[in-house]
């Protein structure tokens, strides 16, 4: 493998670091980019990926992960998302047992570390890519291009596109990805050596690539991409093809490709094990994946579902501008790109047209150049650039199946490998030109230091979900989701009459949004504006029959309607579409219970239990229903049984205290009353039905503390003033009994 010449080096006005310095100073300022995002909370995907991922647990089986989706779900769901990241989700579950639960810390950790890692990596696959694989002649690898390397490597770490994959927990997948993906890489390099009989491979590194590229899919399916870089390096960097005179070659079917030295250098045998390895890797996914393709809806990528052709090949061109503009210039960022955010282009007189334009014309200028140039140099390293900018890009592009958004910045960060080295390129032939060439410098030195500040400013939205949210609305004032997602944010802190504004907007921008309509139509009810919340609920269901949540809901509002048979209609119905439904069970119970069907309603509430152990409400109904109904001893049997399975709980305690009380096991009661005080102090009804117990027991003093407890803190304590009244009055006779 003779040096690639010229030496992009000569040409680049940079600075000139040691291997090791290089690295160090690359780790630290991909480190300080990021750092703020250490102590953010779990946000946006993270509550689905993370917390609600019954997958990070201890009780469920390791061996789920290989038959679960990145989301917990099964595979062979038809509801599947078909996110096939068992090792990504592995590392989520190591982090939460060290943790010893869901604590973001160590989530935002690992993912800095990761970042910082891949950084570093970078230095190593960019000295490659830009200064071709030498050797000394100890069989040492040589950087020949030191200085293009730290600069596109540093390009690389502080790029502010990345925010998302690392302050956004969830962008592990990516990262571990990215990881393998470059230890792929120099893998399949390191398969590679000079000696005196010329160039050697090692069909170990070979076959050792193709499983880093097996793993770095398992982490996200970008990773199977690997695979066919690995074959266009080889072709350009070890065997020097060109690409245009090969296809000349090809198609005049010109004899002297017998002589062009492919057989010789084992490429054909390499490619073969790389394409066996590929295919095999990607019959095995689809095996496990077990269904279809999973079933995405309009909202979350509008062109796929376009009925033109035209309309479709127009939309996905313009969402590959967009991306490219994120690589360029990344100062719009946003969480979520869906739900009306990118108005569709229907027209060819739509004024965007001219964003594909100038990337069609920019892609051809670049490829014409990448194929017709007379300097192998260039010829290399702009079909590597642009080969790391669009290979990787494919899984995300629609042309092969359709995806489930319409702009996801995660998943640039692999391209954006590609968009470095193209710059960096750039960079050193204006530096050929320029006569001042430290002011070319102190430029890209500017656009350095403006990556990290918008990667620390980026990073500091994604602590929070309100900073996160907030931060969309100026970027994508269209996204139905964004509005619904600030709105969400509000009501979970209290602020309803804010949330109601967003989720009104959210429902203006999307007539069809039936979460906004769900959420929305629960805070009217809370509200008792009943009447508009069933019209937004009648709605939801009318759009999505089988919205389970919304019939739920209906179903609550048509009970406080008292409109019964409809509420219980509405209930079956959720019950239906959602078989494991123990909320709606509990809802269920409490219609029954209005009606006086005790039996249906403890019926309705064991189910409730029975797909929930830990469901309070329903335990606590089904005591304080059987107390109620003077079935004492079923109460009892009942309260033990939930008390075992929730043993914490002091709302149960003191439903159980009462019963006990009342079947006058007054000492067991007083306990269990004493644990749920010590539990929640400041409950006012705790302190009111002790001192009932012990009005009733005969231990008047304390009755009289706890009555007045009481009262301090709830002075409208029903029945709470007149048993205090009646125990002073009781006070008073026996101290004048004691004074005759």
């Amino acid at each position: 493998m003779a040096q690639m010449e010229p030496n992009l080096d000569h040409d680049v006005s940079w600075f000139l670091l040691p291997s090791y310095w290089a690295k160090m100073v690359v780790a630290l300022i991909s480190f300080l980019c990021f750092a703020n995002s250490y102590d953010g909370d779990f946000v946006f995907d993270d509550s689905e990926a993370i917390i609600n991922n019954k997958d990070l647990r201890a009780e469920t089986p390791l061996g789920d992960l290989w038959y679960h989706d990145f989301w917990g779900s099964k595979l062979s769901s038809n509801t599947s998302h078909k996110s096939y990241r068992p090792l990504t989700v592995l590392t989520f579950r190591i982090n939460y047992f060290f943790a010893g639960g869901f604590y973001p810390v160590g989530f935002h950790v690992i993912n800095i570390i990761l970042h910082c890692t891949i950084s570093v990596l970078m230095v190593d696959v960019f000295s490659i890519l830009l200064g071709g694989l030498q050797f000394s002649n100890k069989g040492r690898r040589l950087n020949l291009a030191p200085k293009s390397s730290l600069l596109a490597a540093l390009l690389f770490a502080v790029h502010p596109v990345h925010t998302e994959c690392v302050a956004g927990i969830v962008g592990r997948a990516d990262l571990l990805c990215a990881l393998f993906f470059l230890l792929s890489f120099l893998g399949y390099c390191k398969a590679f050596r000079e000696n005196k009989e010329g160039c050697t491979f090692s069909v170990f590194w070979v076959l050792m690539s193709v499983i880093l590229g097996a793993i770095a899919m398992l982490c996200k399916e970008q990773g199977i991409t690997i695979l066919g870089l690995n074959a266009v390096f080889d072709a350009l960097v070890i065997n020097k093809i060109n690409l245009l005179e090969l296809i000349r070659k090809l198609l005049y079917k010109d004899k002297s490709l017998e002589n062009a030295g492919l057989l010789r250098k084992g490429l054909l045998f390499r490619i073969t094990l790389l394409m066996c390895g590929g295919a095999s890797i990607l019959y095995i996914r689809w095996r496990i994946m077990g269904t279809g393709p999973p079933a995405f809806t309009e909202v979350d990528n509008p062109a796929s579902f376009a009925d033109s052709l035209f309309v479709r090949a127009i939309n996905y061109n313009y969402y590959y501008s967009l991306n490219a503009w994120l690589l360029l210039c990344p100062w719009w960022l946003c969480f979520d790109w869906s739900m009306g955010c990118i108005p569709l282009i229907k027209s060819v007189s739509d004024w965007r047209i001219i964003a594909l334009a100038a990337l069609w014309f920019c892609l051809i200028g670049l490829i014409c150049q990448a194929l017709c140039s007379e300097d192998s140099h260039k010829r290399r390293i702009l079909t590597l650039g642009l080969g790391f900018l669009i290979i990787p890009f494919l899984p995300a592009s629609n042309l092969f199946f359709r995806v489930g958004f319409v702009i996801a910045e995660r998943v640039i960060y692999l391209p954006s490998i590609g968009y470095c080295i193209l710059f960096t390129y750039g960079f050193s032939l204006l530096s050929k030109q320029a006569k001042k060439k430290k002011i070319l410098a102190v430029a890209v030195l500017g656009i350095l230091l403006i990556n990290v500040m918008r990667c620390a400013l980026r990073s500091s939205q994604w602590r929070s979900e309100e900073q996160l949210f907030r931060s969309a609305l100026s970027v994508c004032p269209l996204n139905a989701k964004v509005h619904y997602n600030v709105g969400k944010n509000l009501a979970d802190k209290g602020n309803q009459s804010a949330a109601i504004k967003y989720y009104r907007e959210a429902v203006r921008l999307n007539p069809k949004y039936v979460h906004a309509m769900n959420n929305l139509g629960n805070i009217l009810k809370e509200r008792n504006e009943l009447h508009e919340a069933e019209e937004l609920l009648s709605l939801a269901v009318q759009i999505q029959p089988d919205f389970a949540a919304a019939w739920m809901n209906l179903g609550i509002v048509q009970n406080s309607l008292r409109r019964f048979e409809e509420a219980e209609q509405s209930y079956w119905t959720a019950i239906k579409h959602r078989k494991k439904y123990p909320d709606c069970y509990y809802n269920l119970g409490r219609l029954y219970a209005d009606l006086n069907r005790h039996i249906d309603a403890l019926n309705a509430w064991r189910n409730a239990t029975v797909l929930k152990p830990e469901h309070s409400l329903a335990w606590n109904n089904m005591i304080i229903l059987l107390d109620n109904t003077g079935n004492l001893a079923q109460a009892e049997a009942v309260g033990r049984e939930a008390l075992e399975l929730i043993p914490n709980d002091h709302s149960l305690m003191f439903s159980l205290a009462n019963v006990l009380g009342k079947s006058q096991k007054y000492k067991e009661s007083e306990a269990l009353f004493l644990k749920a005080i010590k539990a929640n102090p400041n409950a006012a009804s705790y302190h009111g039905n002790l001192a009932v117990l012990y009005h009733r027991w005969g231990n008047l003093d304390l009755a009289k503390k706890h009555y007045e407890v009481s009262l301090k803190l709830d002075p409208m304590a029903p029945g709470t003033k007149e048993n205090y009244n009646l125990l002073r009055r009781k006070l008073e006779q026996l101290q004048k009994k004691g004074g005759a």
